[in-house]
């Protein structure tokens, strides 16, 4: 049998007794269609009938499939994770901490799944608790920091920081120690920046986490970087573009060779659109090379090269030992120098696809950032394909937005009529009070074309490449900004934000 949300949680789990025991033994107590019924699957029948054997129950026992009672399962182990952590702030007030209770052997136990564990050392469970929590609430980054009195944890979630927890600062000191612990850092130096990773397991998922730790005056700083899966990649038309850059991106990924950047301020979602380019065109006949850093989606469909300047593996060594490695598509997370820059435009000339990012605010800029880097503008246009400019801007939740009733003051600034109905953010339970709800991405697509390619030989500035780029259907990141506003799926507090005119 199949089920789905619907059909859970009427009866949540710790409303029957022996419920821990049960949910170890495979045996999943729930309510369908007004009857409390036991749910099994035939991959645990021998232990979950061996529970079952020892007790009198009088409800009605059905059978689901893999995919339905793991569903199930991972939800109840939820449930059960948001009881015990909503224990552990008290918890954290109640004990008393110091260097003499802080146990490196208890802290080593980090190989079992956070949704799972058992283990009662509450800076453990404290530490599995920000992941958890980090995961639940879509977060990006998680932010550990020391101030004179206390130190804070804060998620970045849809672009923007807002604190988490305050707690004593010998508490988060433990903390910190937990991290490094299970990073494979040096817990006695805290004098010195240190890079590292760890995985951690939830719900029979495994996620990759970068940790970067920095030493402040008040003490050390952690922040923690929530690597993805290829699975969680967004489609093309998932990103949020246009359908006609999306179509346009369509058309682009079917030459053989060439150039295309991904360009915008940091946090933009450059890195998360060039692996949804790359999972377009993944394909078995093809070898796909990247070199990244760091390495932010892993997959197993493609050949990924992390940075390690530490060893002289940079952008410019690992692109000239990529081209070594016959090469159809490369993609080079950031081209960041002259070399660089050489070296990619050399390889889109000589039959290779190359996807890379700039920092460049707006998509004709990339022309003058690339000249800059020694690049000639002859060679730009033989190789050159197109520049992607992107933002990444909230949505209002749809839930809880109202009519912004000062938008009349921002109306001439995005040349809006009047009369137009905006909206603000409020925030509610839905959102975790943010009064946002996703992102969506915006972009500007530059086609390097005919005519833009005789105009790339003279010594035309942005503006006027921007100009020529809107004359051949362009439409700029502010006229999508405007149709959002307009639309009401996002507000001016956010388009102010995102700063774009």
């Amino acid at each position: 049998m199949k089920i789905n949300e619907k059909h859970y949680p009427s009866l949540l789990p710790y409303e029957h007794e022996g419920y821990e025991l049960a949910l170890k033994n495979y045996v999943l107590f729930s309510q369908l269609e007004d009857k409390i019924v036991i749910c099994l699957n035939e991959k645990h029948m021998s232990k979950a009938l061996d529970y079952l054997s020892k007790f009198d129950y009088e409800y009605e026992v059905i059978f689901l499939d893999e995919i339905s009672f793991d569903r199930l399962y991972n939800h109840f182990v939820e449930i059960r994770t948001d009881k015990q952590m909503n224990s552990i702030q008290k918890e954290q007030e109640d004990a008393s901490f110091d260097d003499e209770d802080f146990s490196v052997a208890e802290f080593l136990k980090n190989s079992s799944d956070i949704l799972t564990s058992e283990e009662s050392a509450p800076i453990i469970k404290f530490v599995n608790s920000l992941f958890y929590q980090a995961i639940k609430k879509r977060s990006s980054d998680i932010h550990i920091e020391m101030h004179e009195h206390k130190g804070e944890v804060r998620y970045r979630v849809d672009g923007v920081l807002f604190k988490h927890v305050e707690l004593e600062k010998n508490i988060m000191a433990l903390v910190i120690s937990r991290i490094k612990v299970i990073s494979s850092l040096d817990i006695s130096e805290k004098r010195v920046p240190q890079d590292g990773r760890t995985q951690i397991k939830i719900a029979k998922k495994v996620l990759d986490i970068r940790v970067s730790i920095l030493p402040t005056f008040y003490g050390e700083r952690v922040v923690m970087r929530i690597l993805m899966q290829s699975e969680d990649i967004p489609t093309l038309n998932e990103l949020g573009f246009s359908s006609h850059i999306t179509n346009s991106l369509e058309s682009i990924m079917n030459n053989s060779y060439g150039m295309v950047l991904v360009t915008g301020p940091t946090g933009s979602g450059k890195s998360t659109t060039l692996h949804a380019l790359l999972q377009h065109i993944v394909d078995k006949e093809k070898n796909i090379i990247t070199i990244e850093d760091p390495v932010e989606y892993k997959s197993d469909e493609i050949n990924q090269i992390q940075v390690n300047s530490q060893v002289g593996l940079t952008f410019a060594s690992g692109l000239r030992s990529i081209l070594r490695q016959d090469p159809d598509i490369i993609m080079v997370g950031e081209i960041r120098d002259s070399e660089t820059a050489s070296i990619s435009v050399q390889a889109a000339l000589t039959g290779h696809l190359l996807f890379s990012t700039l920092h460049t605010n707006r998509a004709p800029a990339a022309i003058s950032r690339l000249v800059d880097m020694k690049v000639e503008r002859f060679l730009l246009t033989s190789s050159l394909l197109a520049v992607l400019a992107q933002r990444l801007v909230r949505k209002l939740c749809p839930s809880c937005k109202e009519e912004d009733d000062l938008a009349k003051d921002y109306n001439e600034m995005f040349d809006i009529p009047a009369d137009t109905k905006i909206y603000k953010s409020v925030g509610c339970k839905l959102c975790n009070f943010t009064g946002y709800s996703g992102r969506v991405a915006i972009g500007e697509l530059f086609l390097v074309d005919d005519k833009i390619k005789k105009h790339l030989h003279t010594n035309l500035d942005d503006n006027d490449l921007m100009n020529l780029a809107i004359e051949g259907g362009m439409q700029p990141l502010g006229e999508q900004l405007k149709t959002m506003l307009i639309e009401g799926s996002t507000s001016f507090e956010e388009a102010i934000r995102i700063g774009i005119k």
